[in-house]
């Protein structure tokens, strides 16, 4: 359920609640136009993007709940476990750590410090929706009710914020540290976990609390060892989704038929129409081609961090019930993926992970861990997708008598958080 942004909110039995100020509070009452857009304008108050973050905030903290923060025991916890697996990988990898300081983050915590990532991955879109939406309105309806449709550019921003507000606020409940999508969401060098979903992680396995939360740390520490020193990828990465993103072509036809049906006065009416799918992206040939290369993209990445963390967690008696929970998981995906599906048209779930896993592994067990890692280089060395229907076969066509220079890995310091 999305997020009504026109003054209502979830009350406990799940019925829409009037808000304190509502215009449309009082049983009967006719509509006040002038009051609607007063309290549309309260909502869009500072906020100038194509998504309206202060309405996405109160959405996901809607969703989120009660948070109770984290405690100092737990940040020693997170602290211990993410050295340890540091310590672990050292063995198994070229790339040195990428942590510069470890934290453990509460849900809501998760929400504000992966804002500024999901800035850049869902505005390019929102912007077009919003630029669509204002060309969808009929000539006549802008003549007849300007003062509407003068912040009708604006509505967008708020229908996505709450959509946006709610797969994030889900999202949120369900990772278990800032590299779970596969995508650097988090700041650069913080290794994070969130201790709460990493208990909900291992709930039902019956395994002891400290090699699930070692597993985690593990994944958590392999990712900022790539994020960390290979100096092109977070910016590919997140370039690779905004060129996807940007180029959707938006179906104008059904923001017509909304237009066209509008009433001004039934706020909710509005409400229902833009969540009833009225943004689902319309993605076309090139852009089909786009994902596939992008999926390819994440699949590497997370092919890579399950060879190196199955190769370093010898000692965990675990690890083998914990990598398929996990993959299972990574490929069913949850409530938030489909949100994000129906708003980006991106599954953030690789397709293609165990293809990429066995690539990875024969790589490093035909040429050696350093000419794996040397891959890495630069991105013109990587993998297509095409070369993931034949993982050992591309492996074998690239052995060279020259090995892959791994210096400009090696010489890229992790980046520090802190900015200086």
């Amino acid at each position: 359920m999305t997020t009504p942004p026109f003054g209502f909110r979830p009350s406990g039995d799940g019925e829409p609640e009037e808000t304190p100020g509502d215009p449309f509070a009082a049983a009967g009452a006719t509509p006040d136009l002038g009051a609607m857009l007063r309290q549309l304008g309260d909502l869009m108050s500072g906020e100038t993007g194509p998504v309206n973050w202060q309405v996405a905030r109160q959405s996901a903290m809607a969703v989120i709940g009660a948070d109770a923060g984290t405690t100092a025991a737990e940040a020693s916890e997170v602290a211990d476990a993410i050295r340890l697996a540091d310590h672990w990988l050292d063995a198994v990898t070229t790339l040195p750590s990428g942590v510069s300081t470890t934290e453990a983050w509460s849900r809501r915590r998760w929400l504000e410090a992966t804002r500024p990532a999901w800035t850049d991955l869902v505005e390019p879109v929102a912007a077009r929706v919003g630029a669509a939406m204002g060309q969808a309105l009929p000539e006549e309806m802008r003549a007849m009710a300007a003062p509407l449709m003068g912040v009708m550019n604006q509505v967008g921003g708020l229908v996505f914020g709450g959509q946006v507000g709610q797969a994030l606020g889900t999202l949120a409940t369900e990772v278990v540290c800032s590299t779970d999508v596969g995508l650097p969401l988090g700041p650069p060098g913080v290794g994070a976990l969130v201790p709460e979903s990493v208990r909900a992680f291992g709930a039902g396995l019956a395994l002891p609390p400290e090699e699930v939360r070692l597993f985690v740390a593990l994944r958590e520490a392999a990712h900022h060892r790539l994020f960390g020193h290979v100096p092109w990828l977070r910016t590919h990465l997140v370039t690779a989704v905004r060129a996807y993103a940007e180029g959707i072509t938006i179906d104008t036809s059904k923001l017509q038929d909304l237009a066209q049906g509008l009433d001004p006065s039934d706020p909710e009416a509005l409400q229902r129409a833009m969540a009833g799918g009225m943004f689902e992206p319309e993605a076309t040939p090139a852009q089909d081609a786009a994902l596939r290369r992008l999926e390819t993209a994440l699949a590497l990445v997370e092919g890579w961090v399950d060879t190196v963390t199955a190769a370093a967690a010898e000692s965990l008696p675990s690890f083998g019930a914990l990598q398929e929970t996990m993959r299972r998981r990574r490929a069913t995906g949850g409530p938030a993926e489909v949100t994000f599906a129906s708003l980006v048209g991106l599954e953030l779930r690789p397709r293609r992970l165990r293809d990429a896993a066995l690539l990875w592994q024969t790589m490093g067990e035909r040429r050696g861990i350093a000419e794996r890692d040397a891959v890495w280089a630069h991105p013109d060395l990587l993998p297509v997708g095409e070369d993931l229907d034949d993982p050992r076969g591309w492996v074998e066509r690239g052995t060279t008598d020259d090995p892959l220079d791994l210096s400009e890995l090696n010489d890229s310091p992790p980046e520090d958080p802190s900015g200086s």
